[in-house]
């Protein structure tokens, strides 16, 4: 059986979208963009959904894939896919009837570094 990480890897994101939290107060717009993407990743189907294509061997997972692990009817999986998509976090890319669904690592990578760039003041 292969050994899957727990961690996601993700690339150096270049251009940060957003500045760090922890090392200024953030703009209006700054605030908002950060939001979007995690908001999206306060829904447990959604963390499972990016993890389950963090640990894809192929680095990418067919939509119809998606619904007998994470329990859900099909219209369901769609709409957590549409909220993570509009939040940047995956990209779908269809292939006939079906939609294969990939990460962007540079995205996660933003997210993260928005939380992590600067120790905490004492």
């Amino acid at each position: 059986m292969a050994e899957t990480s727990a961690f996601i890897e993700v690339s150096d994101p270049g251009p940060v979208c957003c500045p760090s939290v922890l090392a200024a107060p953030l703009a209006s717009s700054e605030a908002t963009e950060l939001a979007r993407g995690f908001r999206a990743l306060g829904d447990p189907a959604r963390l499972r959904v990016l993890s389950m294509l963090a640990a894809a061997p192929e680095g990418e997972i067919c939509v119809c894939d998606f619904v007998v692990p994470l329990g859900k009817t099909q219209g369901t999986v769609s709409h957590h896919l549409k909220v993570l998509g509009e939040a940047g976090l995956v990209h779908g890319d269809r292939r006939g009837k079906w939609v294969w669904y990939s990460l962007d690592r540079d995205r996660l990578a933003a997210l993260r570094n928005a939380l992590g760039s600067q120790p905490l003041p004492s």
